[in-house]
């Protein structure tokens, strides 16, 4: 936990370097979204939050939804790449390399986002994957890794941070939103109305609270229902009113 607040310590310094020097570019608002965004990560990763995950379904799920569908998008809000390079005194190339190019032309197709994340989604809520990362604290960092990888990997295509260029119609974004909600959808749902406890790992843990085990499990499905639900209904309404600007229709009509 450490190491882990060490790295997000760093993280933010040296976004603060960068910006000081891109002041004008890079407004307060952009910055207050990214250091939410790392604050949301520690919460996550190495506060008491990160250890309530071997006793509650429900906390690890706090950890997924703040990895995945919280601090991705408000650290790319914050514009973080040009930041980053800045305060470590490093340049973006102007020719990138034909394979620098076809790698993030893979890395920001929106398909490999979105199978990206679910592959993330439904591969650790596999119980004996689940239970690999609750004994292995190896495989434990590499889920979390796996989780907030695949959110900023989501969430590229939606918010279009520098130096990403726009190559699809931003109303498929609308339907990308749309298409993400049905794996959790389907992985919620089973939670919530199943009588049967899923991961019975937790029937073996002393638990903090007075839920029981398929109570909790109950709750953690609640939860990312409402959670990304409300996440992702949010972004689609910024983007249907960006889509519906009376600038942007003006454009589109010349």
């Amino acid at each position: 936990m450490l190491l882990l607040s060490l790295i997000l310590v760093f993280t933010a310094t040296v976004y603060l370097r960068g910006r000081r020097r891109l002041r004008r570019v890079i407004p307060a608002w952009r910055a207050s979204s990214f250091y939410v965004g790392l604050i949301a990560t520690w919460v996550a990763v190495a506060s008491p939050v990160a250890t309530s995950d071997e006793r509650m379904l429900t906390g690890h799920m706090v950890q997924h939804l703040l990895l995945m569908s919280i601090a991705p998008p408000l650290i790319w809000l914050g514009a973080p790449v040009w930041p980053l390079l800045h305060g470590l005194g490093l340049t973006w190339p102007e020719t990138p390399s034909p394979r620098m190019r076809q790698l993030g032309s893979l890395l920001a197709h929106p398909a490999f986002c979105w199978l990206a994340a679910a592959a993330a989604l439904i591969v650790w809520h596999i119980p004996a994957m689940l239970l690999l990362g609750m004994e292995s604290p190896a495989w434990h960092l590499i889920e979390h890794a796996s989780f907030f990888a695949t959110g900023l990997l989501f969430w590229w295509p939606v918010i279009q941070p520098w130096p990403s260029a726009t190559r699809w119609p931003r109303w498929s974004m609308l339907l990308y939103l749309f298409g993400a909600t049905l794996p959790c959808d389907v992985l919620s749902g089973l939670l919530v109305f199943s009588d049967r406890v899923a991961y019975p790992m937790y029937l073996c843990t002393p638990g903090h609270s007075n839920l029981s085990v398929i109570e909790d499990q109950q709750c953690a499905g609640a939860l990312m229902w409402t959670c990304v639900t409300v996440v992702f209904l949010v972004a689609g309404t910024i983007l249907s009113t960006q889509l519906l600007s009376p600038a942007r229709l003006a454009a589109h009509e010349r």
